[in-house]
């Protein structure tokens, strides 16, 4: 492990492209979960994988779904179709909330094609009837995914991924508060912090890049860093600033088109930027979109509220969780541990109270996190961990409730 060096993560804001597109893929599985609880469909059965396309005022959803009969109806030549009202009305309540009302992306004139379809026998049969028979649904694919935590911040974050969401989340809060003249900044943003590390700890930060849209024409680079500098400031808190930071606000100039009207967004583009900033690996699946029998998202999920509950017992300062899986199949493949050198135990010995404390599953998952419930679209901006569990169920697998039974497994 290297002891003295820079690490740099980045973060988008909730009206990058791809984020839009990240947000009404979640908005349509929580909208797919509330009517289901509605209707009263058992939320077990709810399946669906949603991608969506945004560019200039045009919105597309595509993907597979298996629908309460609420959100269906019936064509005219007697099928039962997908009645696209309400997942029009979910995309255009998201792009208002975003703050999206600009010439090129206006969530009332926006075009929304929805094209969703019957999900597939070939794998909802994987999915229904688990290959192994252990009378629990298989995983709905095939994939390796990781969980990462470490000591670096409160919420045991990385410190660059974190702080990059910080800054972006105060702006946006401050930008739909009409806060004086950060009223005046537009959803698209993007932000990057260049941590430098000493004795293997965050030091100072070396550099900082935002670039947000802006609707004053008028306003330059020099404009919006007097407008966002004290946001950033109050973001990075108690991380000192460099005297020889270097800053980078809307360096390229001018950013007034922004959004889909700027650059075409597609759902699943920003993982990185959801997870771990690059600090830990990535299976490569993307979250937004899926319900959570897609273990690409309800075993990263596992995965890091594991290994937060590992540092948070006191087992590792550092901790990094792959669980692998076979379609059709219930349980993992394999589980692995990595305490990186920092283990009060072997990886080994992890490994398997890791295996003793919680089912995994996609079924195990489910319930033991409890996601059979419309919690997703907050999940879509500022990413997927190192965010408060809430009271509706939200982030659960934040919670630090695994403490206990680690370090009972290990003394067992």
């Amino acid at each position: 492990m290297r002891s003295n060096y820079l690490f740099t993560s980045e973060s988008v804001s909730e009206g990058h492209p791809d984020k839009v597109c990240d947000r009404i893929s979640d908005e349509i599985v929580d909208l797919v979960y509330r009517e289901a609880a509605r209707t009263g469909v058992d939320p077990w059965t709810v399946r669906i994988a949603c991608e969506t396309l945004a560019t200039t005022n045009r919105v597309v959803i595509a993907g597979e779904v298996r629908l309460p009969p609420s959100l269906m109806k019936t064509d005219k030549n007697g099928n039962e179709v997908i009645n696209p009202a309400k997942f029009k009305a979910a995309a255009r309540k998201a792009i208002r909330d975003i703050g999206y009302e600009q010439d090129g992306f206006h969530w009332k004139t926006a075009k929304i094609d929805v094209l969703l379809h019957s999900q597939s026998a070939h794998i909802a049969q994987g999915v229904d009837k688990s290959a192994d028979h252990e009378g629990s649904e298989g995983a709905g694919d095939q994939g390796i995914m990781f969980g990462y935590a470490c000591r670096e911040t409160p919420d045991l974050m990385p410190a660059p991924i974190y702080y990059s969401h910080k800054i972006l989340q105060l702006l946006s809060a401050a930008r739909k508060k009409g806060e004086g003249e950060v009223a005046k900044l537009g959803p698209d943003a993007k932000s990057q912090v260049t941590v430098r590390y000493v004795d293997g700890k965050p030091f100072d930060v070396a550099s900082i890049v935002l670039s947000t849209q802006h609707l004053d024409e008028s306003w330059d680079s020099a404009k919006v860093r007097s407008v966002v500098e004290p946001y950033i400031l109050e973001a990075l808190g108690d991380l000192k600033v460099a005297d020889d930071c270097k800053w980078y606000i809307n360096p390229t100039g001018k950013f007034v088109i922004g959004g889909p009207d700027g650059d075409a967004g597609l759902t699943g583009r920003k993982i990185i930027v959801d997870t771990y900033g690059g600090a830990a690996p990535h299976g490569g699946g993307a979250f937004s979109g899926k319900d959570t029998t897609k273990v690409d998202r309800s075993a990263a999920y596992a995965a890091r509220y594991l290994a937060k509950n590992v540092v948070s017992a006191g087992l590792a300062d550092r901790c990094t969780i792959q669980i692998s899986y076979a379609i059709g199949i219930a349980q993992p493949l394999s589980i692995y541990v990595d305490l990186h050198g920092t283990g009060k135990y072997t990886e080994d010995q992890v490994e398997a109270a890791v295996r003793s404390v919680m089912d995994l599953s996609p079924t195990g998952i489910r319930r033991h996190l409890d996601l059979n419930k419309p919690i997703y679209a907050k999940t879509s901006a500022y990413g997927h961990f190192g965010r408060k569990a809430g009271r509706d169920g939200s982030f659960a697998w934040e919670k630090l409730d695994l403490v206990k039974p680690l370090k009972d497994a290990l003394k067992a």
